[in-house]
């Protein structure tokens, strides 16, 4: 597999041999509900473009039992993608909880049935074969800290009795619950992240039509330096929610972003310039609704090529429509294949763990590939060099490259000695899928001359 924060590629010329040095150490995460698992079998899953996945989900009852089949995780769908996984290398971890699962946590993390509920989730894995345990209780207030920090304390505890590691993992709010400290969250995960194996923030459902708001986008990777008209505060983003947990002290290495393999379809409301929503940065009087479709549907049902945007700022797709009746205009925000190439590029820059995906069967229609994932995949393996060329004493280099990427391009006559020159830093990739860097006048008196293209420099 191809993976790497940091992706390097030695070039030699004149012998002309390529070879990939990669460091495995960005994760690929996939959430796979046992629900799906009719729609897309696990053998439809292409193992290659991740590196976990989650199975989603038990769920967790107030006397501390689960109930496994609320959620298709049945005992045939459990052995199917654990066998095809583990057969193509790929860890597999149970999910507990899920949307609205808050009630159910509280009642099994009660000093009655913490060590209950514990044994309950180590016992499942131990018997289905997992590979570790995913975590997401949701919502997650402030109120809720101290049976949630057992809770983690006591399953690392629990999981790592077992003779191979177990990994420990959860799926964290990009944001407090409102009303909740702005910090508590973020600190209460840098007191954690020492049980943890990685921290998947939940970097989507970032918008709504609520109360002094305005159109915004799913999953953004950067505000824009956008302010709410009607408050003065910052519109959420990805960039914004990594800087509050890295501020605060949880390790960057820790932290996995969300892609969203869905998109919010905002339709109607009035009182904005047009009549109703069809772009970013709208406000309404009166407010539209908002229903959440798989990337495969925005597809076959919405998408246009004259319709489509992109966001430079916010660095996110979009889709316009205007119709006769304004009812019936539209503003689809969804993450598209340009959206999933730039965040692979900015958890590199960022020095992250890796990604997370919401959820693999979304991208998913028979008899056709999925698109995002496929994506993903070649993503994990940019840059690639893809041309050279050696003219008199120029030598000119073509790689592939990422939005949002950054580049550096060093040489040296002699890899053994480890000392490596910059020729240039700080190259930005961008939809352009190829850049050229050519270094001049090297090859007068040097017969060989090795070149390194890595990403983040």
């Amino acid at each position: 597999m191809l993976f790497g924060k940091s992706r390097i590629l030695i070039l030699a010329v004149v012998i002309c041999f390529i070879s990939p040095v990669i460091r495995a150490d960005l994760w690929s995460v996939g959430y796979y509900p046992g629900w799906e698992q009719s729609s897309m079998p696990a053998s439809n899953i292409d193992f290659a473009a991740l590196t976990h996945i989650i199975h989603f989900s038990l769920v967790p009852n107030a006397d501390g039992s689960l109930n496994s089949s609320a959620n298709g995780v049945t005992t045939a769908n459990s052995l199917d993608i654990v066998s095809r996984a583990h057969a193509a290398g790929i860890k597999v971890l149970i999910c507990v909880g899920g949307a609205d699962s808050e009630s159910g946590f509280q009642g099994a993390t009660s000093n009655a049935n913490l060590a209950l509920f514990i044994s309950s989730l180590t016992n499942f894995v131990a018997t289905r074969g997992y590979d570790g345990v995913d975590v997401d209780w949701e919502p997650l207030p402030l109120s809720d800290f101290q049976q949630y920090t057992n809770l983690l304390n006591g399953l690392y505890s629990a999981l790592s009795a077992f003779p191979q590691h177990k990994l420990l993992t959860v799926a964290a709010g990009a944001y407090p619950p409102y009303g909740d400290s702005a910090t508590a969250e973020y600190a209460m995960y840098a007191q954690l992240q020492g049980k943890l194996d990685q921290i998947n923030i939940m970097t989507y459902d970032l918008s709504g039509p609520y109360d002094g708001w305005v159109t915004w986008f799913n999953s953004p990777i950067y505000n824009g330096n956008y302010h709410f008209p009607s408050s003065g505060g910052l519109v959420p983003s990805i960039d914004a929610s990594v800087s509050n947990f890295i501020n605060n002290g949880v390790a960057a290495a820790k932290l996995g972003i969300g892609i969203a393999f869905y998109g919010y379809v905002w339709t109607g409301g009035s009182g904005t310039s047009t009549g109703g929503v069809t772009q970013p940065r709208q406000s309404w009087t009166t407010a539209p609704t908002v229903n959440t479709y798989s990337y495969t549907t925005i597809m076959n049902s919405y998408y246009q090529s004259n319709l489509y945007h992109w966001d430079d700022s916010a660095q996110a797709a979009y889709i316009s429509i205007t119709n006769a009746n304004p009812a019936q205009d539209m503003f689809i925000s969804y993450d598209d294949q340009r959206t999933c190439q730039s965040k692979i590029s900015y958890a590199r820059n960022r020095g992250l763990g890796g990604v997370m995906i919401w959820e693999l069967a979304q991208d998913h229609q028979s008899g056709t590939s999925d698109v995002l994932l496929e994506t993903i995949k070649q993503a994990f393996t940019t840059p690639r060099f893809s041309g050279i060329t050696i003219n008199t004493n120029d030598v000119t280099l073509n790689f592939s490259s990422l939005p949002l990427a950054l580049y550096r391009i060093s040489w040296t006559g002699d890899v053994a000695s480890g000392i490596w020159n910059t020729l240039t830093n700080n190259v930005v990739g961008n939809t352009n899928p190829v850049l050229t860097i050519t270094d001049s006048g090297v090859l007068t008196n040097q017969m060989e001359r090795f070149y390194r293209v890595q990403t983040p420099p």
